[in-house]
Order: C-alpha cells, then structure tokens, then sequence
C-alpha cells in the first residue's frame, strides 16, 4: 500500500502537479472544499481520509507538535519549509515517500523534508 498524501492550502500548485505526473495519489484542500479549514480542522480531516497532511506551515507543525504530546493519534504530517525546500525537491521527496512508504510509517509523527 502506498502513502495517499493531502495538500495544505498553501501548497504550490506545481508540487500538486508533479506528484500527480508520477503517479502519486493526492488530494488538495481545495479539491475537497476545505480551504478555509483551520490546521486542527486539516489534520483532523488528512486523517479521516486516511491520508499523510503535506504542508508549507510552520503553524501546523506546531499542532502535530501538540498533538503528539499529548498522545494524540493522526495520520501524520510532512513538512518542507517553503524557502528552503525547492518545489522540485518537495516532488522528489514526496513521490519517494509516497511510493515507498506505508502509512504506519508517518502514523502520529512529522517527517521533515529534504529527506
């Protein structure tokens, strides 16, 4: 089983495309009407579907922070910071993370990027 993975809103487009191009399974905020959802309301609805939350926000990073303090379970987040982390690598790492990966992998934690 693949990694299905869930674009925060501030996602550029491009990596949402790249992914897509390489066969990657993803579902944008957008697409799924929730772009106006707070980054608890995110995570909460990444999980929900099953999926691994992608996003640019140091807040939501933050909430995944909190979150495993507090023993809470989600379906994990992956973070690249937006001006470090060219979009072409965001691609790269994904589509690895994506294809290689099982979801138990990234259960409950964060996995930064570049890996």
């Amino acid at each position: 089983m693949t990694i299905k993975l869930y674009m925060d809103h501030h996602v550029p487009r491009a990596i949402t495309e790249g992914l897509r191009l390489r066969g990657v399974d993803v579902l944008t905020a957008e697409e799924d009407k929730a772009k106006r959802f707070s980054d608890s309301e995110l995570l909460d609805r990444a999980s929900e579907l099953g999926r691994v939350l992608f996003t640019q926000d140091d807040d939501l990073i933050a909430e995944a922070a909190e979150r495993q303090r507090a023993g809470q379970t989600f379906g994990g987040v992956i973070y690249a910071h937006q001006l470090r982390v060219p979009i072409g690598v965001c691609v790269h790492d994904l589509e690895i993370i994506a294809q290689a990966g099982e979801p138990e992998d990234l259960k409950s934690g964060v996995q930064y990027l570049p890996i």
